[in-house]
């Protein structure tokens, strides 16, 4: 592994040392946690469709099939 020298705030170090310590963790192995997420999340966030991000959600609502076409069941919406 390569070295990597950073300057943190303290209260930020303070904070870091705390979960580290909750966790059983060192510091290092939290840092690589957290850079591991932002780096294999950077690209999903931008290009994910809205359905995309939704996808568990699909089918989870209960009611008739039709309520995005049907005017009727628009009656008074956005009063």
């Amino acid at each position: 592994m390569v070295n990597l020298s950073i300057k943190l705030p303290e209260s930020l170090l303070e904070r870091l040392d705390s979960v580290a310590d909750k966790k059983g963790e060192s510091r290092s192995v939290l840092l690589r946690e957290a850079i591991e997420m932002i780096v294999n999340t950077d690209n999903k966030s931008c290009n994910d469709s809205c359905l995309e991000l939704a996808r568990d959600l699909a089918g989870s609502v209960n009611g008739p099939d039709d309520l995005s076409c049907n005017k009727d069941r628009l009656e008074g919406y956005g009063k």
